[in-house]
């Protein structure tokens, strides 16, 4: 047996191998995530005598162009979650830690568990860009959230409350009606400045501009507040560029998140379990392709409880002798983004109260035991992650055993 253990990081590995009772194969050196670099270490590891098996953590992005080229190259490949090496092998009183006794250490957990190791499947083209969109989609959200927060806090000083005077949904293009009324109305004089006639004749100009709805007693309310409003800064060139700035920045961010969801909504459909899940109650147009970016091919999990361990909602255990915690926090070892998206499909239940539904039934049931909102928003977590296991892989089951195509509607 071959264990060779690879330590990734940008632009370069640290490899070892090693065999049984600690016998050196080869010292740790160095490799480039370059092709010639790449396939000269995977020519040299298939001369190898005997079972070779590469093993190396599932970390950040910087092991994939590594694990797909090993794996295309005919080598058995297998990442493994960091934590699981990280909590390997601590018997030692004097911490070393350097690339080189990382990949020993590596090396040396793939042999103590040769049998258990899981061979790496890349993912399909759908799924790799579905995960990375997702990633985008996560970072210009927050993004989004930062200028929103921004441009709120420019208009406490010129025109406070004004973004509380609508509650119109996003648009698919991704504006809104509070951002786009601040654009002419960006301080509390440009309202109060008119009477009530000609502000009105101005406001029904603008929702027929922008395709809103208009009321006469919307802007008469809209009037009366402002002359009740204190504005800090002066209404001015420069008060108006900065406000201007912030509601473009904001318009651009909010225009790229709704692109990304849509784009993420059309790449989903074309996964086989699509149907599957966007029946799932709490799941929608948003959160479905995020539940299948970040879970990827249910099939790669051998029972439910693997699928729930990745996820890191799984219930941990303290118990030693008479001593046994009542409540121990859940490990927290998955992507935080399928978490994420776990607890925005809980909260989406607890707002719809589905009465059908398991999920939803085993929420209120532990919520009424007087369960704490984390432990039974976790608990539902993890009971939808193992019917969304269930009802997935039934599903394509059904599919590769039936010679002729099976609509979802067929199945049900």
């Amino acid at each position: 047996m071959n264990a060779v253990g690879i330590d990734v990081s940008k632009g370069k590995s640290m490899v070892s191998v090693m065999r049984p009772l600690g016998e050196v194969v080869s010292k740790p050196f160095t490799v480039r995530h370059t092709g010639s670099e790449l396939k000269e270490l995977a020519d040299c590891l298939k001369s190898l005598d005997g079972e070779t098996r590469v093993i190396m953590e599932h970390t950040g992005r910087y092991y994939e162009p590594v694990a797909q080229f090993l794996h295309d190259a005919g080598l058995y490949v297998s990442a493994v979650n960091p934590k699981l090496i990280k909590d390997y092998g601590n018997n030692s009183l004097r911490k070393v830690k350097t690339d080189k006794a990382d990949s020993k250490k590596i090396a040396k957990y793939g042999l103590d568990n040769w049998v258990e190791l899981r061979q790496y499947a890349s993912m399909d083209t759908i799924r790799y860009q579905l995960k990375t969109l997702n990633r985008q989609c996560n970072l210009y959200t927050k993004t989004k959230t930062m200028m929103k927060n921004n441009l709120i806090a420019l208009l406490d000083q010129t025109y406070p409350g004004v973004n509380a005077l609508f509650d119109s949904p996003v648009r698919e293009d991704g504006t809104q009606k509070w951002v786009d009324f601040v654009a002419p109305f960006w301080h509390v004089d440009c309202v109060r400045g008119m009477s009530l006639t000609a502000f009105t004749e101005r406001y029904r100009k603008w929702c027929k501009r922008h395709g809103y709805h208009f009321s006469s007693d919307k802007a008469a309310e809209i009037h009366a507040g402002a002359k009740e409003q204190i504005a800090v800064m002066p209404k001015d060139d420069l008060t108006k560029r900065l406000i201007r700035q912030a509601i473009d920045s904001l318009n651009a961010v909010s225009k790229t998140v709704e692109q990304l969801k849509a784009e993420m909504l059309k790449l989903s459909a074309q996964l086989p379990e699509y149907p599957v899940v966007m029946e799932m109650r709490g799941v929608g147009d948003s959160l479905g392709p995020q539940l299948m970016a970040e879970i990827g091919d249910v099939t790669r999990f051998a029972r439910r409880s693997s699928i729930t361990s990745f996820t890191g909602v799984d219930p941990g255990a303290d118990q030693s002798g008479g001593h046994e915690a009542k409540s121990v926090p859940t490990s927290k070892s998955g992507p935080p983004e399928l978490r994420k998206a776990l607890f925005l499909v809980m909260d989406c239940l607890l707002k719809t109260m589905p009465q059908d539904d398991p999920v939803y039934q085993f929420m209120d049931k532990k919520r009424a035991e007087g369960k704490p909102y984390l432990v039974y928003m976790t608990a539902g977590a993890n009971k939808f992650l193992r019917i969304y296991y269930g009802r997935v892989k039934e599903y394509l089951a059904k599919l590769e055993e039936s010679s002729d195509p099976v609509s979802y509607q067929q199945y049900v």
